[in-house]
């Protein structure tokens, strides 16, 4: 089944169009912010207007506005088209990619959460997580490392604090879905936040 994977966790703003385990068509740019006004013109420029059976969307942790743009895209273009819609972890397809390039496991994806803090999540080769996705200052997701490389937008925050540190930064690439194993990408269409949000209903 073609499969549109669409990515508005992070920085990036990231989709592609997948079918039978080979990419069809992709777009990705680094927006930092205005996921909104991009996401929709991108997927209108993948081959056939991005249309498939099935979307798949990164879910979190990232950006909490990010992360329900995609969300809400993927669950308006599934009811129009009929199609189906799952999720996946923005921290698994960053570990999937980063073993598939050659970095060894067990690492982590540390990605950038706001407040001061980071969000971390272990991984073990081939792919799988290794204990739970945590929300942390620099400083202690740096001693909670121990010893393993960290990939993702948050390790700018821990170069400074370790400068041997095997430190490499990325960001979710939705093309490389397709490293991403079924288990992986069975998640609901819902936002995986990571931590608390900002905003708290009034008691």
């Amino acid at each position: 089944m073609r499969t549109l994977v669409i990515d508005t966790a992070t920085a990036a703003c990231s989709v592609a169009l997948i079918e039978g385990g080979r990419v069809l068509d992709r777009r990705h740019e680094t927006v930092g912010r205005g996921h909104a006004e991009r996401l929709v013109p991108m997927i209108a420029e993948l081959t056939d207007g991005g249309r498939a059976g099935h979307i798949l969307v990164d879910v979190g942790p990232g950006s909490f506005t990010g992360i329900r743009v995609g969300i809400a895209a993927a669950r308006g273009l599934a009811l129009g088209w009929g199609a189906s819609v799952a999720g996946y972890s923005s921290t698994a397809l960053i570990a999937a990619a980063a073993i598939a390039d050659g970095i060894a496991a067990p690492l982590a994806v540390v990605l950038e959460g706001g407040h001061g803090e980071l969000f971390m999540q272990g991984y073990l080769a081939p792919l799988a997580a290794d204990g739970a996705l945590r929300s942390l200052p620099p400083m202690e997701a740096l001693h909670a490392l121990a010893g393993r490389p960290a990939v993702g937008s948050g390790v700018r925050w821990l170069t400074p604090l370790d400068a041997g540190l095997a430190a490499h930064e990325a960001l979710p690439d939705a093309a490389r879905a397709i490293l991403l194993p079924e288990a992986l990408t069975s998640l609901p269409a819902r936002p995986l936040y990571g931590r608390a949000p900002d905003a708290k209903l009034p008691s």
